[in-house]
């Protein structure tokens, strides 16, 4: 594989609403290119990008994936194109975002009949949190009911009149055969399921006067930023070639331009054109745009972790301290780790020793490659702005920056948002258990979206991501690459028990059994405490009525009785117990005597003190377009929530709610139904408040059905 410097490398973020075709793009990219031998389809599984077998299995992207092509024009010479694969389903949106990272600009897809969907208004978002220019390509154009103008209108309600063609379809449906394009005003007609090289002809009299205008309103937009274009274009009403492409290229590296070109992967139309639009129009690395300290053509990092520390620039340059950021592991159950990472300064040389900043380690870059799908070729080294993968990585994960030990620096990790359904998980057998932490931790450095933790209270295990499919497609490679076969559940709600009034109670445990018996009294008052308090045990014995070395029996169980509960099995919380008095006997009493006096005391306490259920109350923050917010606040009010206020940001309303957890289970379902998947929410732990009577009775009835009865403890 040649070695391409910084300016010679377009770093391009495909991404767009699920079935838009970004993963048939790619492939059409590498046949027209001549970086793969056929034209590889999602529908047989011969595609490059989509070789998970999850991936080939459902027909859909669910993790990012990078391949490469090196594409030649006459203005820019040869170039080597790093396409960056991502998701378009919304539970996979995260993986998305943090591939992104590593792009330098973005190709939207947009379906030729739906127009604006979803999570084209994500990935617009995440371009412009990463300030990355934006060419829409208006795909599927051969599809029945595809409309070139229709689709164009949506992309400028939404996004604004920069929303401009640099291209214009020739056909539409099942008519599409070519392109006209406006800045060579040049129609290029195309063989279905070609080559992907286009036929230049001259423009057909019936399209000139569209393609006129079309050139016209371009021109127009580009000029319309820059003072000296605009000079010329008063003047002239037309810009000369060359100053048309650098006004292009200007106008999409400060985002006031965001060109439209039409295209059909599958039957592989339009797609040299993209290349070369790609090459002669997109920024390389070293051209982009700063996000921080007014420099361009440089990364921002920072000199502490986590942000922290002073902001430090470096530039996108050969000759600057080498520094690298992870942007993606992957756990090959062959390979073991693999880590995907983008070269920000200096050069990376095969074999080399660098530190990891974020865990202080020493890593070996041993066979550094770059990555055509699930192929790896290996390079010699690789400039500032290239990407590349290695494998075998110690400690590196996701998020991670390494570099020259003598020259620090920290780049920002991605954030995600927390996870929106929760489920627990139960191995099926002892030898899943056994096996299930070791492959939880490798799929977790793969996919830092999700969650995996294991309830106190509950005691079970707990997994979070971003819907019931991702859940699912987790459990599925648990068992298919790992052999661990487990079952999901819906998580139980962690429920705390609590008294209201106080309570005053003995307890006696007292066996003869013809030897040396068993003998204890104790006698206890039980008061409630402020919420969040726990447990208080006050010794307040006089006399000696019960030696001292007994009395941290009595207390231990009292705890352990606590702990299971008295209504529903729920640990028993936020109550004081005075131990005032009780008896004992020289020679049969015992710590275990003692023990189960003291629970005894606590039950027969627990009887009068009027038990109530508490349960766990969320903070929650719903984000859903405007539109949305009425029907989101009912949904809320209907789940015992009670609303804490709204306000708008954009085209978005924020909800701030506090809402019972148990209510919360089902609600990332409703708010993917109501807002067509546009909502999310977060939400973290608040407090403790009691249940509602009629509930509480309900809860208390499905635990007991649940345990069944429980023998009573022997009293004599």
């Amino acid at each position: 594989m040649k070695v391409y410097t910084g300016e010679k490398v377009r770093n391009v973020g495909l991404t767009g609403h699920g079935d838009t075709g970004k993963t048939s793009l790619v492939s059409a990219f590498l046949y027209t290119a001549g970086a793969a031998n056929r034209l590889g389809r999602v529908d047989d599984g011969s595609s490059v990008t989509d070789f998970d077998e999850e991936e080939v299995q459902r027909g859909i992207s669910i993790w990012s994936a990078l391949a490469h092509a090196e594409h030649k024009t006459p203005a820019s010479g040869e170039v080597k194109i790093n396409f960056i694969d991502t998701p378009g389903y919304n539970l996979f949106i995260n993986d998305t975002k943090a591939a992104l990272v590593a792009a330098d600009s973005c190709l939207l897809l947009v379906d030729a009949v739906a127009g604006v969907e979803v999570v084209t208004e994500k990935a617009w978002d995440f371009a412009v949190e990463y300030s990355q220019p934006v060419a829409f390509i208006i795909q599927k154009m051969d599809r029945d009911n595809a409309s070139f103008e229709r689709t164009l209108a949506s992309l400028r309600e939404r996004f604004g009149r920069g929303v401009v063609p640099v291209v214009l379809p020739l056909g539409e449906a099942k008519n599409f055969r070519g392109v006209v394009d406006l800045l060579a005003m040049k129609v290029f007609s195309y063989e279905p399921d070609g080559n992907g090289r286009g036929k230049p002809e001259e423009i057909p009299a019936e399209l000139a006067e569209a393609a006129k205008k079309a050139k016209a309103s371009l021109v127009e937009m580009i000029a319309e930023g820059d003072d000296k274009l605009m000079e010329v274009f008063f003047e002239k009403e037309d810009l000369e070639p060359e100053q048309l492409r650098a006004g292009l290229r200007a106008a999409l590296r400060q985002r006031r331009v965001f060109p439209v070109i039409p295209a059909c992967a599958l039957r592989n139309i339009g797609t040299d054109r993209l290349l070369d639009f790609i090459v002669d129009y997109l920024p390389a690395p070293v051209e982009r745009p700063s996000t921080g300290l007014g420099t361009s053509g440089a990364v921002i990092g920072t000199s502490q972790p986590d942000g922290k520390g002073e902001k430090i620039s470096r530039k996108i340059d050969p000759q600057e301290p080498l520094s690298l950021f992870v942007f993606k592991t992957l756990a090959d159950p062959f390979a073991g780790r693999i880590s995907y990472f983008k070269v920000m300064s200096g050069v990376l040389k095969n074999d080399a020793t660098l530190a990891n900043f974020v865990r202080g380690s020493l890593e070996r870059f041993q066979h550094i490659s770059v990555a055509q799908g699930k192929t790896h070729t290996q390079v010699a080294e690789l400039h500032a702005g290239d990407i590349g993968v290695v494998g075998k990585l110690k400690d590196s994960l996701t998020g991670d920056t390494l570099g020259e030990k003598a020259a620090p620096i920290f780049y920002p990790a991605v954030k995600l948002p927390e996870p929106l359904i929760m489920f627990a998980v139960e191995p099926k057998t002892r030898a899943d258990e056994e096996k299930m932490s070791a492959a939880m931790h490798k799929i977790l450095e793969e996919d830092p979206s999700l969650r995996f933790q294991r309830e106190q209270q509950t005691r079970e295990l707990l997994l979070a991501g971003s819907g019931q499919q991702h859940i699912e497609i987790v459990v599925s490679k648990l068992k298919k690459r790992y052999g661990v076969d487990v079952a999901l559940k819906a998580p139980k709600v962690p429920y705390r028990e609590t008294i209201r009034k106080k309570a005053e109670a003995e307890g006696k445990h007292k066996k003869q059994t013809g030897g040396r018996g068993q003998f204890g009294i104790c006698r206890i008052k039980m008061e409630p405490l402020p919420r969040g308090t726990g447990f208080e045990f006050v010794d307040d014995i006089f006399g000696g009525a019960i030696p001292r070395n007994y009395i941290p029996s009595v207390e231990k169980g009292i705890v352990e009785a606590a702990s299971k509960g008295y209504l529903a099995g729920y640990p028993v919380v936020d109550f004081r117990v005075v131990l005032y008095d009780g008896q004992y006997h020289d020679v049969d009493s015992s710590d275990l005597a003692f023990k189960i006096a003291g629970s005894l005391a606590f039950k027969k306490c627990m009887e009068q003190a009027r038990a109530s259920l508490l349960e766990p109350i969320m903070n929650v923050e719903v984000y859903a377009p405007q539109e949305f917010s009425g029907d989101l606040m009912g949904i809320i009010s209907g789940k015992r929530g009670r609303i804490q206020g709204s306000e708008t940001r954009g085209q978005f309303a924020v909800i701030k709610a506090q809402v019972p957890m148990g209510e919360m289970l089902d609600f990332a379902t409703a708010l993917t139904s109501i807002t067509q998947g546009r909502g999310s929410y977060h939400m973290e732990f608040s407090h403790y408040d009691y249940v509602p009577p009629e509930i509480e009775q309900k809860i208390v009835a499905q635990a007991k059905a649940a345990r069944g009865a429980e023998p009573e403890e022997a009293e004599e």
